[in-house]
């Protein structure tokens, strides 16, 4: 083993010291060290060799006894040797303030190697080491620039200095000049070919970073071959095989990981690596054991960030949220900037939205937008945060922004249709639409919730064909398919025709016919929707059918019951829906729902008292935040203040002013709740005030026409009546037609009182009849219908025969009319229950003896009013017959002047083709002529000669000139005779 001799003072003998025997107590080498002045150098050897023994504090006692001011003045000629001493503890104070995390004691160890950097400057300014040593502090302090300096002034005195240029390496790695850096590591490499393997990673290092991954991992693998336990380079490598992705690379990388755990337990990136690779394995209890290993070893505060960050996710995947938050903190505070490692940032966000910090979330998230602004689940995330702190519409440009950068993530057109259903139905339909359109493309299953809110937006919007589909979708197959189907139509007629709404025993049934009667839990809220859309189709046997099916399955699904009764309350089978609605209370005594629909049914079966309190129940149930339960007391106090015919003033008011309250109440907390207007509205009009009230109701119908959930008669009726209370009774009329039709499809005897009554006010005396002769139909138990039928029949004829002017077909009518309110009245008279409907039979005795003697007044004007007719019909038939004769003397003058001007056309078309005929026989007369006359001529050509002697070339000429155009009249003078009888004859 190697040794060191220590010179003895004055005598040419050694002490011979064993570098692997060094002294435990520095103290003792110490003063062997001083006794015989030993020369520095060893000093500095045997301080060497405790550091690397990884005795720190020997190390760090000799050092400093050799920086003495006793040894600076004993060794004052030796320069080098006292520079080298004081530049190891500005190095080693350096370090320590490296990987110092607590910034007092940082401060510390870094003024402390400055001091000795400085002591080691003023023994000799220019040394080089010294410098390069001021330059690792300067780095370690994270002042680059002056570090940069530092190294400068060492390479400006010499280009090869290898220390000088490895820090210089590192000035440029740090400030992103991978190149510079690059050129750096190869100049050391060229000066100094035999340097350590650490320099080779540097080079590899800064291939990575310039995306030469193959010359990186070439140089990485250079650094194994001379040093095969280097563990840097082994993780490097690692890395650069997990970032692969593929499997291989990743079991190849783990391989290489597990390695430079095996070759150095301690090292804190191989502990976090592997941590992370055990948490996607699902091994949590190792992933906390790696981590708390690295966070023990490392000071280094990226690599404690990573550590703090795999231990919050590990606690974050099994739902500690609370220890999560933590441990990400821990991470973030690691961290100076988000760009540096955003990771954690997230992971704090998303536990803060889970324990409902949501400005905190909502900090965090923005700061990991700042490093990725188009990463999506950091845009849906925001989204999300904004709609909790209620600022919907911001949330929802976050969301739309992330559909914008990814069009393929039905997840964020998922969440924004889930954000648009409150405020814009269509838009959010669309994007439902759009991600169940992508989870198809995707291959993926659709979420069932996804198809339940498609449905739900298309019953809203009154598209119950495509709804029922929808619904049917996330059904998919199971036993509603055999009622959808009808194939159990037998069933469900016989269980609806009895109205057996608790009877279970149909599906008994099924399942001892070893049919699967189950319903899962995730799609029993589709089954629900769809039978309420079946109710909405009119199909009540079905929906009841599917009720009853949940309640099988699940019997504390209180929504159920309550559809149930209000099924039973539609049929106007109070007492079921009562019963109903108690077997919803067994399940939870205090459910606001069912107390409230309670409270109605007693309201309607007129038990008060026993309503009022049921109301109270449901209003204190929820401390008077259920608007429902709150509108129902506020309709009790309405109804008890008008329901006597005699009534208290006094306590009239005092029961309108509670319903008024009540429903302001709801108003107050629920701006937009309709039926709070509607109730408020109806107080105003039933105090008089009819203008603001129709304002009100008119809102209210305007607002509750844009939906279908959103069935409200009542406000219609309200405005008819409030018309009818100002005397317009055309719009009262037309506005109780529109409500028949919309939403009773006409079947509703009450409104058709109403009705009624306006036609009667009107004066419309026929329509009234006609109105109660169809509620008479639809409710023929109703004496107070056939009262006010033949109370308007006795109208209508009194008013006919109050007519000046009338005829013999309306007094007809009136005495039909009159016998028919005489039978009508007589029918009341002869009732046993006559009484219990509220009617006097002296009354109803008086009506008939009035219409008796109406008919007799009408049979006296109906014998004047036929004499009448009679008369009318002679002078009508006389006037008919001289119409008609005046029609016969018309028709027989037109006849004659049409035959006059036939036979004058005829004489007309006679006399044009004689002139015709005469005009083709005159044509054809001179051409005849011409042919004789040239016949002549050629006849005489004997004579030519002669006539020729007998007559001058000029004059034979002239007369050829003078006559060229007359043939004719040379021929003439030829032959004479001949051309005198054809001028004849034409």
């Amino acid at each position: 083993m190697a040794s060191v001799y220590i010179p003895v003072q004055n005598s040419e003998e050694e002490v011979r010291v064993a570098l692997d025997q060094l002294p435990r107590d520095a103290s003792d080498i110490l003063d062997i060290l001083k006794a015989e002045q030993a020369p520095l150098d060893l000093w500095l050897i045997i301080a060497r060799e405790y550091f690397k023994q990884g005795k720190i504090d020997q190390y760090r006692q000799i050092l400093e006894e050799g920086s003495s001011p006793e040894i600076d003045e004993y060794y004052a000629d030796v320069r080098y040797e006292r520079i080298a001493i004081l530049n190891a503890l500005g190095a080693y104070y350096s370090y320590l303030g490296k990987i110092e995390t607590k910034q007092r004691e940082k401060e510390e160890h870094f003024i402390l190697a400055t001091q000795y950097y400085n002591k080691a400057s003023r023994i000799d300014m220019h040394e080089p080491s010294t410098w390069v040593g001021k330059g690792q502090l300067l780095l370690a302090k994270g002042e680059v620039e002056q570090a940069s300096a530092a190294f400068k002034i060492v390479l400006d005195g010499d280009h090869d200095n290898v220390p000088a240029l490895l820090g210089q390496a590192c000035v440029e790695f740090n400030r992103g000049r991978f190149s510079d850096s690059l050129e750096l590591y190869k100049r050391v490499l060229q000066v100094y070919p035999n340097c350590p393997a650490a320099v080779r990673l540097g080079i590899g290092l800064c291939r990575y970073k310039l995306g030469q991954f193959e010359k990186a991992q070439q140089a990485f693998e250079r650094v194994l071959q001379l040093d095969p336990e280097n563990v840097e380079s082994l993780i490097a490598l690692a890395i650069m095989d997990l970032r692969t992705n593929e499997a291989t690379g990743i079991r190849t990388g783990m391989v290489k990981m597990q390695r430079a755990f095996e070759i150095y337990p301690y090292c804190a990136m191989a502990l976090n690596y592997l941590a992370n690779h055990f948490f996607f394995t699902g091994q949590h209890f190792l992933v906390e054991q790696l981590t708390e290993t690295a966070l023990a070893v490392t000071n280094h505060g990226p690599t404690k960030s990573h550590s703090y960050y795999n231990l919050a996710r590990s606690y974050h995947s099994k739902g500690d949220y609370d220890k999560a938050g933590v441990y990400y903190m821990a991470s973030v505070k690691e961290v100076n900037k988000p760009h540096e490692f955003v990771f954690p940032y997230y992971g704090l966000g998303q536990v803060q939205i889970k324990l409902g910090d949501f400005k905190s979330a909502l900090s965090n998230f923005e700061k990991v937008l700042e490093v990725y602004p188009d990463n999506c689940e950091t845009l849906k995330a925001l989204g999300h945060i904004y709609v909790q702190l209620g600022q919907t519409d911001k949330g929802q440009d976050f969301i739309r922004k992330a559909t914008k950068i990814d069009p393929r993530d039905a997840q964020a057109f998922l969440e924004l249709g889930e954000l648009l259903i409150l405020s814009d139905t269509g838009a959010a339909l669309d994007a439902f639409k759009t991600a169940h359109t992508l989870f198809k493309k995707g291959g993926q299953e659709v979420p069932i919730e996804l198809l339940n809110n498609i449905g739900v937006l298309q019953f809203e919007r009154g598209e119950f064909e495509l709804a029922r589909q929808t619904f049917k979708e996330a059904l998919g197959d199971g036993v509603w398919l055999s009622f959808i189907n009808e194939e159990n139509k037998s069933s469900i007629d016989a269980a609806t025709s009895t109205l057996q709404f608790k009877d279970m025993q149909l599906f008994r049934d099924l399942e001892s016919n070893g049919h699967h009667v189950e319903v899962p839990w995730d799609k029993v809220t589709v089954l629900f929707n769809l039978a309420r859309l079946l109710e909405q189709l009119y199909d009540s046997g079905t929906a009841s059918i599917f009720y009853r099916l949940i309640l099988f399955k699940y019997p504390d699904y209180i929504d159920a019951y309550l559809r149930l009764a209000a099924i039973a309350k539609a049929r106007n089978n109070i007492l079921l829906s009562i019963e109903l609605v108690n077997d919803a209370l067994k399940v939870n005594n205090k459910c606001p729902n069912a107390l409230s629909m309670l409270g109605e049914l007693e309201l309607k079966n007129d038990d008060w008292v026993k309503a009022k309190e049921t109301l109270r129940t449901a209003s204190d149930a929820t401390d008077g935040k259920d608007s429902y339960a709150t509108l129902s007391l506020g309709n009790w106090n309405y109804f008890a203040a008008v329901r006597n015919e005699k009534r208290n003033p006094k306590l009239e008011a005092t029961h309108l002013e509670k319903a008024k309250e009540l429903c302001t109440r709801v108003l107050i907390q629920h701006s937009s709740n309709l039926y709070a207007a509607n109730g408020a509205a109806v107080v105003l009009a039933e105090k008089g005030h009819f203008d603001v009230s129709k304002d009100i109701f008119t809102q209210v119908q305007e607002a509750a026409s844009g939906s279908v959930f959103v069935q409200m008669p009542d406000v219609w009726i309200n405005l008819a009546h409030v018309y009818f209370a100002q005397g317009n009774f055309t719009l009262a009329v037309k506005m109780y037609q529109n409500c028949l039709r919309k939403f009773y499809h006409n079947t509703d005897s009450q409104i058709l009182l109403y009705l009624a009554r306006t036609h009667y006010e009107a004066e419309q005396w026929q329509d009234c009849i006609k109105t109660l002769l169809r509620a008479i139909h639809l409710a023929p138990s109703n004496y107070t219908l056939r009262f006010d039928a033949g109370v308007a029949m006795q109208k209508f004829s009194a008013s006919t025969l109050q007519k000046a002017k009338r005829t013999a077909d309306e007094v007809r009518a009136t005495v039909a009319e009159l016998q028919n309110a005489v039978r009508v009245f007589s029918q009341l008279s002869a009732a046993s229950n006559l009484h219990i409907h509220g009617f006097d039979e002296k009354k109803i005795d008086t009506h008939v003896g009035y219409c008796n003697h109406l008919l007799s007044a009408a049979k006296v004007h109906l014998e004047a009013a036929e004499h009448e007719e009679q008369q009318v019909r002679q002078r009508q038939e006389l006037a008919r017959q001289v119409a008609l004769a005046e029609e016969a003397r018309r028709k027989a003058e037109e006849q004659r002047k049409f035959q006059m001007e036939r036979r004058k056309q005829e004489d007309e078309l006679k006399r044009v083709q004689q002139q015709e005929e005469h005009f083709r026989r005159v044509k054809a007369a001179p051409s005849s002529s011409i042919a004789r006359r040239r016949q002549a001529l050629s006849e005489s050509d004997d004579d030519e000669p002669l006539l020729q002697r007998q007559s001058s070339p000029v004059r034979q000429n002239s007369a050829d000139m003078q006559l060229s155009d007359g043939e004719i009249r040379d021929g003439d003078k030829t032959n004479g005779d001949d051309g005198n009888d054809e001028e004849k004859q034409y």
